[in-house]
């Protein structure tokens, strides 16, 4: 092989000669008329009229819709006000679905029972929109399940729309935003929004305050029934379903259902004028599923005659307004720049045992206070 061919690295020994086994080859001289592709960057999305996201999400063209959302779940100042217009915009057109709150223990099959659900209902001619709160990771505060990926025959339907969102941390297994966000999936004309909230226990009841149904998932089979009642939750249930209720697993379910049954004849209707009950169901053969929905429609029905429906949609906007107010004062407070000033040096002398909790708490307020004045 010439010289002209290939050459010895520099790396190479000296005395290698031809025997050294590795050798590079030139590469191919570049002249002056072949054209440089640059590397391809990808293209900015752009961003969106206030106009651009109302006409999209009213004419329910999802992707203007899933922006919407993450619109108004943003954090950054900048979307703020924008969020806001979009949400005052589109407020006339909310209001007239019917919001189903699913909750449970985890592993209790809420997001099958969900997807069995949603396709009856679009089978009827429904449009479904479901929000599934997911537990967010603690490093990245990403959702950590994904629902789309569990709820993946739904997901086809043209009729239905799934959101997830991660928490964020959130106690009430619900995100920040979710008010904001069944707002505009009724503005896009989803007339059943579904929302699935994690299994976090008595911190559950959050969702109370924003749907019309509460549905509790139960399972049997998961240790003494009755131990793992939480009544935090279960008094404040519209009805109790304990799923998985098949196969040699349907006897136990029957069980447990007539021990939760017993248990709720102790608690207080969660719904004046309703008696919350307890059923058995099968998310995984559809047995038990069309009952839900009728029991659903008959509480929506009882409750719009004696009044209790719109009171509880009133009551609801009040708890929106305050929990708002909640958000804003905490933010308010941890974003001042003479708080974040101080909270490292206090943080500092509580480790070391020098300032007591509450004097800690005393000074932040008042480092607070006096530079908002």
């Amino acid at each position: 092989m010439s010289d002209e061919q290939s050459y010895l690295p520099d790396w190479a020994p000296k005395d290698g000669g031809d025997a050294f086994a590795v050798r590079v080859k030139k590469g191919i001289e570049t002249h002056s008329f072949v054209k440089k592709t640059p590397a391809s960057t990808p293209k900015k999305r752009s961003e969106l009229t206030v106009d651009e996201y109302v006409n999209g999400v009213l004419k329910n063209d999802k992707t203007v819709l899933a922006r919407a959302i993450t619109l108004v779940e943003s954090n950054a100042p900048e979307h703020y006000e924008k969020a806001r217009e979009v949400l005052k915009r589109l407020l006339p057109h909310s209001g007239k679905s019917l919001r189903v709150g699913i909750t449970g223990v985890p592993g209790g099959g809420k997001s099958m029972l969900i997807e069995t659900l949603g396709c009856q209902l679009i089978d009827q001619g429904h449009k479904i929109a479901v929000l599934t709160v997911d537990p967010s990771s603690t490093i990245t505060k990403g959702s950590i399940l994904g629902d789309k990926t569990r709820m993946e025959k739904l997901s086809r339907l043209q009729g239905c729309f799934i959101r997830p969102s991660p928490s964020g941390g959130t106690l009430g297994g619900v995100t920040r935003k979710t008010r904001e966000t069944i707002l505009i999936c009724e503005a896009a004309g989803y007339d059943v929004v579904l929302i699935e909230t994690i299994g976090v226990g008595q911190s559950e009841i959050a969702v109370r305050s924003m749907v019309d149904f509460f549905l509790l998932v139960m399972i049997a089979g998961a240790g003494d029934e009755l131990q793992g009642i939480k009544k935090g939750v279960m008094e404040l249930a519209d009805a109790l379903m304990v799923n998985k209720a098949d196969g040699r697993n349907k006897a136990h379910a029957l069980r447990a259902k007539n021990e939760y049954a017993m248990a709720l004849k102790y608690l207080a209707p969660a719904t004046k004028g309703w008696e919350t009950k307890a059923y058995t169901c099968s998310a995984l053969t559809g047995e038990g599923i069309r009952e839900i929905w009728e029991n659903i429609k008959t509480f929506e029905r009882i409750t719009k005659q004696t009044g209790v429906f719109k009171e509880r949609r009133q009551r609801q906007s009040i708890d929106w307004v305050f929990s708002m107010i909640e958000d804003y004062l905490k933010e308010n407070f941890y974003s001042n720049p003479s708080v974040q000033k101080e909270l490292p040096i206090i943080k500092e002398k509580l480790l070391k045992g020098d300032l007591l909790p509450t004097t800690a708490a005393e000074n932040l307020l008042k480092a607070y206070y006096l530079s908002e004045k």
